[in-house]
C-alpha cells in the first residue's frame, strides 16, 4: 500500500534525468542467516513449499505461510521504493529513504518471527540459572581474571536487570577468585547466557612481570539451568545432608559454629556444598539449589548429546573442556572461536554491557542457523 504512495508521488516528482543509485544494506541477523532467506536459499525454498495450501491450513503452519507471504511482499515493495533512490528530486529521495528505512525494520522483524515458528525454544530457555567460574591454569593470575570474569557476569545481569545472588565465594590472598557461584534470575537469562559455558583464556602481561612477557591463563565457566519441581523430583532418602563448621575468612563465626553444609546425591555422587551465610538454613537452601541444578545438568546432557553433537556451539560438559573464547589485552581483543568473530574494545567488553551482549546475540542468532539447516536438511 505504501509502496504504491509512493509511486503514486513519484509520478508527481519526477523528472526526466536521474542520479547514481544509493543502495542500503538490508538489516537483520548474522550473516549465515542472511544467506538462508536469500532469493534462491535453502531457507526460501522450504518457505515456498510449505506455503501450500495443506500447509496453510494447520496452527503453526498457517503462521508460518502468512508470514512468509508478508516477507515477500515487503521485499517486493522494498525493490520498488529503492528504484526511487535514483530519481533526481531530493523531496522524493528522502520521502523513499525513510520508506526503506521501516520496510527494513519489518523485514527484520517478519525474519525473526519465522525463526521463532521453526525453530523450536528448548525446555529450559525461560529458566532461571547457577553460574560457576573455576580458575584453571596460571596460578594467580587466573584468579585474577577469574575475579574479573564474576565481575563482567554480575554486571551483565544487572545490565540486563536479572537478579543475581552470589552463592560461592573463595578468595585468592592477592584479590583473585579460585571458584565461586551465584544464581541468576529473569527474563530469558538461560537462553542469553547458556553459550558462555566453557574455557575462557587471557593472553596479557602480569602486573608481577618484571621482563613485560605475555602470560596465557585460563579460567572455566559453567552454565546450569535451574530446574523447577515439575522438572525434577528428588527423594530425600536419596540425599545425605552434614554440617561442619565454615573454614576461611568470614569473621568470628567462622569455625565456631556448623554453618556450612554438604550435600550428597547418593545414587550419582554428585556434591554440593555452601558455607556463604551465617545461618545453615539459608546455606542448606543453597547447596539444595546447585544440587538440583547439577543433576538437571547432567539430565539434559545426556538427553542432548546425541541431537546435537554435530554442532559447533555445544552446550554443557562437551562445551566446558573446550577453549571458547581468547581475550587478549595487547591487542584489545575478544575473540569467540566458535563463530571466530572478534571486537576490538576488551576495556568496555568486560564491563558486561552493550558488547557483550552484541556477542550473546551473535552467538544465539549461529546457534539459530545451525538449527534452522537442521530442520531443512530433514523436511526438504
Amino acid at each position: 500500500m505504501r509502496g504504491r504512495v509512493l509511486w503514486g508521488a513519484a509520478r508527481c516528482f519526477r523528472t526526466r534525468r536521474t542520479v547514481g543509485p544509493a543502495r542500503r544494506p538490508l538489516s537483520g541477523g548474522s550473516p549465515q542467516l542472511e544467506a538462508l532467506f536469500a532469493r534462491g536459499g535453502a531457507l526460501r525454498t522450504f518457505l515456498e513449499r510449505r506455503a501450500g495450501p495443506e500447509a496453510q491450513a494447520r496452527g503453526r503452519g498457517a503462521e508460518l505461510a502468512a508470514a512468509a507471504g508478508l516477507l515477500r511482499e515487503k521485499e517486493r515493495e522494498l525493490r520498488e521504493t529503492e528504484r526511487l533512490l535514483r530519481d533526481e528530486n531530493e523531496d522524493l529521495r528522502k520521502l523513499a529513504e525513510n520508506e526503506i528505512t521501516s520496510c527494513q525494520k519489518e523485514i527484520a522483524q517478519l525474519k525473526h518471527q519465522i525463526i521463532l515458528l521453526l525453530v523450536p525454544s528448548e525446555e529450559t530457555d525461560d529458566s532461571d540459572l547457577i553460574l560457576e567460574v573455576t580458575a584453571g591454569v596460571g596460578g594467580q593470575e587466573a584468579m585474577l581474571f577469574t575475579a574479573e570474569m564474576f565481575d563482567m557476569y554480575q554486571q551483565y545481569a544487572a545490565f540486563k536487570r536479572w537478579h543475581f545472588e552470589t552463592l560461592e565465594y573463595f578468595p585468592s590472598e592477592i584479590g583473585g577468585l579460585r571458584h565461586a557461584s551465584a544464581s541468576i534470575g529473569g527474563s530469558e537469562a538461560y537462553r542469553h547466557m547458556k553459550f558462555e559455558g566453557g574455557v575462557h583464556r587471557v593472553q596479557r602481561v602480569p602486573k608481577t612481570e618484571k621482563q613485560g612477557r605475555i602470560h596465557t591463563s585460563t579460567m572455566t565457566v559453567a552454565i546450569l539451568p535451574q530446574p523447577t519441581e515439575i522438572h525434577l523430583v528428588i527423594n530425600p532418602k536419596d540425599l545425605r545432608i552434614d554440617t561442619k563448621r565454615a573454614s576461611g575468612a568470614g569473621g568470628q563465626h567462622v569455625n565456631t559454629t556448623d554453618s556450612a553444609v554438604r550435600i550428597v546425591h547418593l545414587p550419582t555422587g554428585v556434591v554440593s556444598e555452601c558455607q556463604q551465610e551465617r545461618s545453615q538454613l539459608k546455606n542448606r537452601e543453597m547447596a539444595m539449589k546447585k544440587l538440583r541444578a547439577k543433576l538437571y545438568s547432567m539430565r539434559l546432557e545426556e538427553e542432548t548429546s546425541k541431537r546435537y553433537s554435530a554442532r559447533k556451539i555445544q552446550i554443557g560438559t562437551k562445551g566446558r573442556s573446550e577453549k571458547i573464547r581468547t581475550y587478549n589485552f595487547p591487542q584489545n581483543r575478544v575473540t569467540d572461536h566458535r563463530i571466530n568473530k572478534s571486537l576490538h574494545d576488551l576495556e568496555t567488553f568486560m564491563q558486561g554491557e552493550y558488547l557483550l551482549d552484541e556477542l550473546v546475540q551473535s552467538l544465539k542468532d549461529y546457534a539459530d542457523y545451525e538449527s534452522l539447516v537442521e530442520i531443512i536438511s530433514r523436511k526438504l
